[in-house]
């Protein structure tokens, strides 16, 4: 016999229609837990369709208010007052790990009766902006926790239960890429542990001043990988790859302007990015994504969008790329920021959650009327996007210009709830599936 509880999940989840097209695109006031929408490459507005705005949000106090979820589930404050939260890790045992960046530490919380934090250590601290945590080798035993800095990658000696670093931290990658815009560095590693995987975001928001490559295009480009960058893009919006020591240094996949959240979809073994797409183009144009990212693949950035789709900033600059350039699985509505991504494999949420995708809206600068900040269900049918998303969290905005939180950081914890942290109040919260 189906329980109750189960039977008005589904119900709840199907309650919304597909939001599609222009019927898809929304701002706050319409975002609600439950409503599915469908962007696809043929719905994109033209260029200049609407003028690029300059809409920054204030941050205000919390007060009392508190997220929004959908019906069966239920979402509690785990921690606040923390400082900057952003990557969230969780040990075999259970501890979660909290990349706090701008006061440069890792931070472990370890839960104690009723799902609350029983402990609260800083791991390690003098780093430079840590943003990817990542545990290895793969397994219920890791021997090394590394962490991706905005200039490198550095590991610390690990047993499982550690609440403090045995000893500093050792160098695995020594320069990264840094300086300039977009600093965040994620990590994750390969199911058969051979390599490492880190996102390097662009230096720039369209490539603005790459100038020619040395020795011209033509034949720079014959000695590259399909939409590498040059000059001071070199090796940015990519992902690299390496092998856990950090030698055998490439470029695993180019053209993604801003792979905020890596992760490994457990079906597969195929790495995935929650992707910052450009701005400038006006409130409907570029869409973000959430996409599976494959080898060698080269997703349009700066001279491309969403497959063929030139940037009007550099007309003309390369059709030699034009048919080279991957559509991403899942479009998320244009200016919403989408950061860090896990995949669910818990047992605490309804079976049709198994295999989906969670990923963390922060919200923009660059749409008149302010989209994002929530988090995101991206649904998944026998392993395959359906290329749907649904609204999970919301409720971080409070008026037209004021919000209290922009979600960063997400993962499923050892009891299979889901956290989240959101970086402005400074707090982490769980949701759970209930009975009903």
């Amino acid at each position: 016999m189906v329980p109750i509880w189960l039977l008005v999940a589904c119900i709840g989840a199907q309650a919304e229609p597909v939001l599609q097209g222009k019927d898809a695109y929304g701002s706050w006031q319409a975002d609600k837990p439950g409503v599915v929408r469908l962007i696809r490459p043929e719905d994109l507005a033209k260029p200049g369709a609407s003028r690029s705005v300059s809409n920054s949000a204030r941050v205000t106090a919390r007060g009392e208010m508190t997220p929004q979820v959908p019906q069966g589930f239920k979402i509690e404050l785990l921690v606040d007052s923390l400082s900057d939260p952003r990557v969230l890790r969780v040990a075999p045992n259970g501890d979660i790990f909290v990349a706090e960046t701008r006061p440069g530490r890792i931070r472990v919380l370890r839960l104690g009766e009723g799902a609350k934090v029983a402990t609260n250590e800083i791991f390690a601290s003098g780093l430079n902006r840590p943003f990817g945590v990542a545990f290895f080798p793969n397994g219920d035993d890791p021997q090394w926790v590394y962490v991706a800095n905005a200039n490198s990658v550095v590991r610390f000696r690990y047993r499982v239960g550690d609440l403090k670093a045995s000893a500093k931290a050792e160098t695995v990658v020594a320069s990264l890429p840094a300086g300039s815009g977009h600093s965040t560095r994620d990590i994750v590693f390969t199911p058969d542990g051979k390599r490492m995987l880190v996102s390097v975001g662009s230096a720039s928001n369209v490539g603005e001043g790459m100038g020619s490559p040395p020795g011209g295009l033509e034949a720079w480009s014959k000695a590259q990988p399909v939409g590498a960058s040059w000059g001071y893009e070199a090796e940015r919006a990519a992902v690299l790859t390496f092998d856990p020591e950090g030698k055998d240094r490439k470029l695993y996949a180019t053209g993604i302007r801003n792979c905020v959240g890596l992760a490994i979809q457990p079906q597969t073994g195929q790495p995935w990015c929650s992707t910052n797409e450009r701005d400038g183009l006006g409130d409907d144009l570029v869409p973000d994504y959430v996409t599976s990212v494959k080898e060698g693949a080269f997703y349009g950035w700066p001279w491309f969008y969403i497959g063929n789709n030139e940037d009007p900033r550099h007309p003309g600059a390369r059709p030699d790329l034009k048919d080279k350039v991957t559509v991403p699985d899942v479009l998320v509505q244009p200016h919403s920021a989408s950061l860090g991504m896990t995949f669910y494999q818990g047992t605490q949420f309804p079976s049709e959650y198994q295999g989906d995708a969670f990923a963390a809206e922060h919200g923009s600068w660059n749409r008149s009327k302010r989209t994002g900040y929530k988090v995101i269900r991206i649904r998944m049918k026998d392993g395959k996007p359906t290329g749907e998303y649904e609204d999970f969290v919301t409720g971080f905005v409070v008026n037209d210009t004021q919000v209290w939180g922009r979600p960063v950081g997400i993962a499923v914890a050892k009891d299979g709830a889901l956290l989240i942290s959101e970086d402005t109040g400074g707090t982490i919260w769980r949701v759970t599936s209930v009975p009903k």
